[in-house]
């Protein structure tokens, strides 16, 4: 249990000290930083973190497969408590931030003022500072998710939650659940999703979360992955699925998914797993007219002179009127209705059940290592919870 006493009009003295987990390179544990003092600045607030869930950037990071600056305190999905208010911290409605609010928030604080802000594109923001990507400094050491409490920065978008929300279902909010909404909306802005037969490469957190928001929506859809587990989730999320490695003809093949399909053609593809291969399947089997989204992004990470190429035929695409399109990060709209999503489906979806083993933030490094199995979807870290 923490108590917070304020010493000032900014400056902010946790009892025991906050603590974040810094990263430094692969192979090597992570260390424990204490920020016994924070100043909070126009804007910001201060959370206790409930649970945090280790998303697969996370992982890529700490084996050495994604560029990151050290000393890092990773983690960008979590729920936690608002402990103490900045002048002016507000929701994302515009409301005044209180003192007890449980939150999500964006994974990004944004400045709102350059070009890319004013077009809407916060999420791309030119002074972006994100959660559990940025490099440890004096002054923002609670700067990631895996740890006691972050500080939120002004720009960050901050959605309050129900106290009824489950911790493992509201943590996954910010990227997974938020990239889905970002996902859709891409797609629906060119087809409509109720009637449509939706493709989703990758049954992952995103690719499981597009899948319960599609299904919503009223679309039909079929889930490719090569996990025989995952698939089987999928379809208690009411989709169809296949197996990218299953052979021609074989019953779990796509051609068979496709064939039963009740429309006639995809007409709506979200790639969702970062692969190249399936990134070109979502592109090939697309129909007249429809569109591909691609969010999952690269899984590797690494130099991009590294990744595999996407050979694209501009004349098929062209002729097909097809529309491919990217998705990274979402807006504060995005984030507002990826947190709905979870408010009304919790009780009739099995989401909870997508975060399987939780550690203590002390087995952090044990966490990562179970994350990287991918036994699980997500696996949780809740910093209050006591080791064994």
């Amino acid at each position: 249990m923490h108590t917070v006493v304020r010493v000032g009009e900014c400056d902010v003295i946790v009892k025991p000290s906050p603590v974040a987990m810094a990263w430094n390179e692969p192979g090597r544990p992570h260390e424990a930083l204490a920020a016994p003092g924070v100043r909070l600045a126009t804007g910001e607030s201060l959370v206790e973190v409930e649970l945090a869930t280790i998303c697969g950037s996370d992982v890529l990071t700490v084996r050495g497969q994604r560029a990151a600056p050290t000393p890092l305190v990773l983690g960008h999905e979590a729920v936690g408590r608002v402990v103490a208010v900045g002048e002016a911290a507000a929701r994302a409605d515009g409301t005044p931030l209180e003192l007890g609010d449980r939150v999500v928030w964006s994974v990004g604080a944004s400045c709102g003022t350059c070009d890319r802000c004013r077009r809407g594109l916060s999420q791309a923001c030119r002074a972006i500072a994100r959660y559990g990507h940025e490099r440890v400094h004096r002054g923002w050491e609670l700067s990631g998710a895996f740890a006691t409490h972050v500080q939120l920065r002004a720009g960050t978008v901050v959605v309050r939650v129900s106290e009824q929300l489950p911790a493992s279902v509201a943590a996954t909010a910010s990227c997974a659940t938020a990239t889905a909404v970002a996902a859709l909306d891409a797609a629906s802005a060119r087809v409509p999703l109720d009637g449509a037969l939706v493709l989703v490469t990758g049954a992952g957190m995103l690719g499981l979360s597009v899948t319960a928001l599609a299904s919503e929506a009223g679309a039909e859809v079929i889930v490719s992955d090569p996990d025989a587990s995952r698939r089987a989730f999928a379809r208690r999320l009411g989709a169809a699925t296949s197996d990218p490695a299953a052979r021609p003809g074989s019953l779990e093949h796509l051609d068979v998914a496709l064939g039963t399909a009740a429309s006639p053609e995809v007409l709506v593809a979200i790639e969702a797993s970062g692969a190249a291969a399936a990134a070109r399947t979502a592109i090939d089997v697309i129909g007249v007219g429809g569109v591909v989204v691609l969010a999952g992004g690269d899984r590797r990470g690494g130099d991009r002179r590294d990744r595999p190429e996407l050979p694209i035929d501009p004349e098929a695409l062209a002729s097909r009127l097809v529309t491919v399109t990217g998705v990274r990060g979402a807006t504060a709209d995005q984030l507002t209705r990826a947190a709905a999503f979870l408010e009304r489906s919790w009780r009739v979806l099995p989401l909870d059940e997508l975060v399987g083993a939780t550690h203590p933030l002390a087995e952090l490094d044990a966490a990562l290592e179970e994350a990287g199995t991918g036994l699980h979807v997500r696996v949780g870290v809740a910093p209050g919870r006591r080791t064994a």
